[in-house]
């Protein structure tokens, strides 16, 4: 009941927020227009506000305070939060610099983890053993004791900062982002209830998982095809630090969480390995990633974002239902699918172009 109540809060609060956004981003200029601010990822034409993160957060956040502990980790994982939507406001406003925004989402990010948030343990995927990382901890004195345990917050660090980042690149088109986001929500909140039984603290990480679903739901109507505003840079990263958190929290079952974003993580891996191969900077934005080429191909906005929407959550419940071993053969599945389809895409529109008078 309390899960339920938290979903609907959240979804009611950015629902009704997101048109006083609107009006504010408006008015202080958080609008993008591809005439004037150009950007070689845009799909959109016209001016569209942004700020569409900070009706999200608020959601979040009202939700959070209302119903949730202010817990030490509960507040560690709002003051991440609120970096990341102050820069999303900062970018939204006039573009930040991609090496200073990724800066600020490892200063989130190292907020976070100080809380108490980190990785204990993994499983590994071929053999089903656990794979401890709490073992080594490194103890200090700063205004009282306090200790990193070194292999958990390092590989909760680099999750986070993926996971933001990956997210966030697949935000290309109307609707897409939110509906996948509110998806994987969903699911990791199902983990943890299923959890929730043996270990009542899992609750908690339940309720938070719809209160990110029920934000993101909220903000779909305003978000999907024909947009009246868009998510910014603090929706995107918002998205990607949640998901990696509540991914953390649910027994660190970062394996269900992995597959269920396989598009967003394929597409994110096959962007780094096209950058790399053609010498582009890492952070240097491109019109490359899957529902740029969707486009190409001529499907609409509307159909990416069902398409990404269907995929996350056909591979959301099979997460649930397989284990450790078959999550990884289904991701390879799917990044030889998407691969062989953006290769696919590459091709025929490299075939497709206009060719030049026959010289021989």
């Amino acid at each position: 009941m309390v899960v339920l109540f938290a979903f609907t809060a959240a979804l009611i609060a950015t629902f009704i927020t997101t048109p006083l956004v609107i009006r504010a981003a408006k008015k202080f200029g958080m609008v993008d227009d591809p005439q004037s601010r150009f950007h070689p990822a845009h799909t959109h034409h016209g001016t569209i506000p942004r700020a569409g993160g900070l009706a999200i957060y608020l959601g979040i956040i009202f939700a959070v305070a209302y119903i949730l502990p202010p817990v030490k980790i509960i507040l560690g994982i709002v003051a991440g939060a609120t970096i990341l939507m102050i820069v999303g406001l900062a970018d939204d406003k006039k573009d930040v610099n991609p090496y200073i925004r990724l800066l600020t989402n490892a200063l989130a990010a190292a907020i976070t983890i100080s809380s108490g948030i980190g990785i204990p343990f993994i499983t590994n995927p071929l053999t089903g053993s656990v794979i401890r990382l709490d073992a080594f901890r490194v103890s200090f004195e700063f205004f009282g004791p306090h200790s990193i345990i070194v292999l958990a917050d390092m590989f909760a660090f680099i999750w986070i900062l993926w996971t933001i980042n990956i997210v966030g690149w697949s935000a290309g088109v109307d609707g897409q982002m939110p509906g996948f986001v509110a998806i994987a929500a969903i699911i990791v909140g199902l983990l943890s209830l299923r959890f929730s039984i043996i270990d009542p603290s899992q609750t908690v990480v339940t309720i938070l998982a719809f209160i990110v679903a029920g934000s993101f739901i909220g903000f779909l109507p305003w978000n999907f095809y024909p947009q009246h505003i868009m998510p910014g840079y603090g929706g995107k990263t918002l998205a990607g630090f949640f998901l990696a958190v509540i991914g953390i929290l649910s027994y660190a079952k970062l394996g269900t969480a992995i597959l269920v974003l396989g598009i967003p993580t394929i597409d994110a891996a096959y962007t780094l390995i096209r950058r790399l191969g053609t010498g582009r900077p890492l952070m240097a934005a491109d019109r490359g990633h899957l529902h740029h080429r969707l486009l190409d191909i001529g499907w609409g906005k509307r159909r990416i974002a069902l398409f990404y929407w269907a995929i996350s959550a056909i591979l959301g419940v099979l997460s649930l239902l397989i284990n450790s071993q078959q999550k990884v053969f289904a991701f390879l599945v799917v990044a030889v699918v998407i691969g062989g389809f953006l290769l696919w895409v590459n091709l025929f529109l490299q075939l497709s172009k206009p060719q030049g008078p026959d010289s021989g």
